[in-house]
């Protein structure tokens, strides 16, 4: 059994603490077996809602690396061409090159680069 993420359990929690408050006030009951009800029925409620909430899925398409700056990513594709003209099932994704973003460094201003010591601001007045 899959372990619930943190958005199942957050969510579940909050349904679980406001519906028993909300009930509580709702019934206006203080009784023992009152009580129990109005919990027993907020906690699955709560759970309900936590089996409810999406779960993100995992990727299935693997990306391949090349040794070049761009990253590959697979296509799927469901035919292929072959030399004779003919249309065939494809049998492997073709990579798809992506530009790699390279990170981009500002120069340094003079009067920083050649400061003696950090520049040091006071924190009170």
């Amino acid at each position: 059994m899959p372990r619930p993420t943190v958005a199942q359990l957050t969510y579940g929690s909050c349904t679980v603490i406001f519906s028993t408050f909300a009930m509580l006030l709702l019934s206006q009951t203080s009784s023992g077996p009152g009580i129990a009800v109005v919990v027993v029925a907020a906690v699955a409620l709560g759970v309900l809602v936590a089996m409810t909430v999406p779960v993100p899925k995992a990727s299935r398409a693997p990306v391949a690396r090349s040794t070049t700056r761009a990253r590959s990513v697979i296509r799927p594709t469901t035919r292929s061409v072959t030399r004779s003209g003919a249309s065939r099932p494809a049998s492997r994704p073709e990579p798809v090159p992506v530009p790699v973003h390279a990170r981009v460094s500002a120069p340094v201003p003079a009067s920083v680069a050649t400061a003696p010591e950090p520049v040091r601001e006071p924190t009170a007045p």
